[in-house]
């Protein structure tokens, strides 16, 4: 994988984050790939995504929340969180303009990015794609996390595991239903991590992903 690091400014007052692309000659689309709250953009399941990504001509920009940029503990504000994506949002259409552009993230990174997208239906974004949306803390079903989703104007992909405790399954499958724009993909017996057992869940991820931004692509 040929990755090209970069700090990108996000303001006078938050200061830079480190963020890494890797886009394929021949890349389809390219996503901007927020991390989740418990691990950077260089945790393994960040690169080994984006290197999967990038096998399957799906290009990323992985980037650094100030908080883990800066070695603190408790993730951004929602606000700095949503600043730093429309830096890097801002950033990967600058780099590479002719490509079709499209925001992911892990978790809290892509509870951040629809949070962004629900106040800027102007933002230069054609889907988002969620690796694990945090609907509700451990133990605490609810779906209040979800009500920004409705003002979220572009098609959305939920990548999501049957045994995902921040996301009990009937409450995201119904939310979904809920959402015109939203695609449900079951990852049967995968927690949040993704982790199932022996089950090769990276390449069930990638694959999903593929296939959906190919169909979204082609409208």
């Amino acid at each position: 994988m040929s990755t090209k690091r970069i700090t990108i400014p996000v303001s006078s007052t938050i200061g830079k984050v480190t963020a890494a692309y890797d886009v394929p000659a021949n890349a389809t689309c390219l996503l901007t790939l927020a991390h989740g709250a418990g691990a950077g953009m260089d945790h393994s399941f960040m690169v080994s995504l984006a290197e999967a990504l990038s096998a399957a001509n799906i290009g990323t920009m992985r980037f650094n929340f100030p908080f883990t940029e800066n070695k603190k503990g408790r993730p951004d504000t929602p606000a700095v969180a949503q600043q730093t994506i429309e830096a890097a949002i801002n950033k990967a259409r600058d780099l590479f303009p002719d490509l079709p552009l499209l925001a992911a993230g892990k978790s809290f990174g892509g509870r951040m990015s629809s949070q962004y997208l629900s106040t800027h239906p102007e933002a230069a974004v054609k889907g988002i794609v969620f690796y694990g949306f945090p609907l509700h803390p451990a133990g605490k079903p609810s779906i209040d996390r979800a009500e920004h989703l409705k003002a979220v104007k572009v098609p959305m992909l939920f990548l999501q595991g049957t045994k995902d405790t921040l996301a009990q399954w009937d409450l995201i499958s119904a939310v979904c239903d809920s959402l015109k724009k939203a695609k449900l993909v079951k990852l049967e017996g995968a927690d949040h991590s993704f982790k199932a057992g022996k089950q090769d869940t990276m390449s069930l991820l990638v694959k999903a992903t593929s296939e959906w931004t190919g169909k979204l692509l082609k409208k």
